[in-house]
């Protein structure tokens, strides 16, 4: 009894985590508008591996959280990704962002209703190898999400650029309850492993950023923060002069129309 609790609670708490996780990312890209560092075909593959998700947890008649999970988890997948494609350093049009989209939708929600409708009475006859395929696939797709950021952590030698730590942060968290709950109940070794490469490239993550932050990233960021403020304080200065300029200009108009006047006079 007292594991199916603490199986019930700790998945709850990883589902959730990995519901709202992307929320933070979105917001942060939102604010700078930008995505530099934020690989584009991380939340591809991310917002792809939900397809498989979805159609295994429906398929296998998961839990209702586990059911929708996955449909969260796709849609700020689908925003992140949308945003990656618009703002710089990709840069696409608009217009071309939302065909792109818009196919990936159509696509994916066609094989999703496809699949289940397929496998689902397969699974229920006993054929289970279909779904663990499909799950494979998403683990897969999931797993290989976080490639990217690697190639560039090495472009900056070790820096993290663009992506939010409490994006990460939750992420992780999700994927550690959601192996907890796993291992004081029902075993599932796939899980296990998906989880535990999730842990183990976030972890990476954060590593590579202490890294680059005790070995000289600090005396990098108070150089950029000074030549920040530097710039601020030439940018205001500039304006400054340009505000005492325009005063300048209609104090010698105000003069010369005071002229006129006067010798009209």
């Amino acid at each position: 009894m007292g594991n199916d609790i603490a199986e019930n609670v700790l998945g709850t708490a990883g589902t959730i985590c990995w519901c709202i996780q992307l929320i933070p990312q979105v917001i942060r890209n939102y604010m700078v508008k930008q995505c530099e560092g934020l690989p584009p075909m991380m939340m591809f593959l991310w917002a792809a591996s939900g397809i498989p998700f979805s159609i295994y947890f429906i398929g296998t008649d998961g839990s209702i959280p586990l059911r929708i999970q996955p449909q969260l988890f796709t849609f700020f997948c689908l925003c992140t990704w949308c945003q990656c494609l618009y703002y710089p350093p990709v840069q696409w049009p608009i217009k071309k962002v939302i065909v792109y989209v818009s196919a990936f939708v159509l696509i994916g929600g066609g094989l999703e209703v496809g699949l289940i409708l397929w496998l689902r009475p397969l699974y229920r006859d006993g054929k289970e190898w279909p779904m663990l395929i499909v799950g494979i696939i998403a683990s897969i797709l999931l797993g290989i999400g976080l490639i990217p950021p690697y190639f560039e952590l090495w472009k900056r030698k070790g820096r993290v650029v663009g992506i939010n730590f409490v994006f990460l942060s939750t992420d992780s968290l999700g994927a550690i309850l959601s192996m907890l709950s796993i291992v004081v109940g029902t075993m599932d070794v796939m899980s296990v492993i998906l989880y535990a490469i999730v842990i183990f490239l976030e972890v990476g993550i954060f590593a590579s950023q202490i890294i680059w932050y005790v070995t000289g990233g600090r005396t990098i960021i108070r150089q950029e923060k000074a030549q920040e403020k530097a710039a601020k304080r030439a940018l205001e200065e500039q304006e400054q002069d340009e505000q005492d300029d325009e005063q300048e200009d209609d104090v010698e108009k105000t003069q010369q129309v005071s002229v006129q006047t006067t010798g009209i006079n």
